[in-house]
């Protein structure tokens, strides 16, 4: 492990398995790289679950309001690098201060429904769904749920990087001026 001013690097033994793509860590399938670490920090009560460090890290660095980590993959390892950099400054003080603030609010839930935001922030449905709009167009945020008048619908902080997925069984929101919450 190397610590930096900006950045962490990490060196871990071991390869993903297969043909996984190192650029889009979270398809990779779930597994112990290292079966042996993983047992004894299981046996300590250190990891919640076995294989869970590539969704943890991206998790904890989205609540952090990080970039996610990057990866590289060489012949016998592979080399995280977790970064200090905020998602993306330039564009959050650009945002209107009502929508940083639901940005913040969902950043420390990990998700939230429209309603809960309404209720933790004070304003108006209107308002909240107008700069709900602004931080999804942004691709800051992403509204996950199967139709309009899904109960449990929330929004979530957005794939960081083109191309990711989102969960699977989500839909988009749908494009008339009322979106589902709680």
């Amino acid at each position: 492990m190397e610590l930096f001013d900006d950045r962490v690097e990490i060196s871990s033994p071991g390869r993903f398995p297969g043909l996984s793509d190192p650029s889009d860590p979270l398809a990779v399938t779930r597994f112990a790289r290292n079966p042996r670490i993983a047992r004894v920090c299981s046996e300590l009560n250190f990891g919640q679950e076995l294989g869970e460090g590539i969704r943890r890290m991206v998790e904890e660095m989205r609540l952090a309001g990080l970039s996610d980590p990057s990866y590289r993959q060489t012949a016998g390892n592979v080399q995280p690098t977790l970064s200090a950099n905020p998602f993306d400054v330039a564009l959050e003080a650009r945002l209107p201060p009502g929508a940083r603030d639901l940005l913040r609010l969902v950043r420390e839930a990990g998700r939230a429904a429209t309603g809960e935001l309404v209720e933790a922030s004070g304003v108006s449905r209107p308002v909240v769904l107008r700069q709900l709009r602004h931080l999804e167009r942004a691709r800051m945020i992403s509204w996950v749920g199967h139709s309009r008048n899904d109960p449990r619908a929330y929004w979530t902080l957005a794939p960081s990087r083109p191309g990711e997925r989102r969960r699977a069984g989500s839909a988009s929101p749908p494009s008339t001026s009322r979106l589902p919450g709680a």
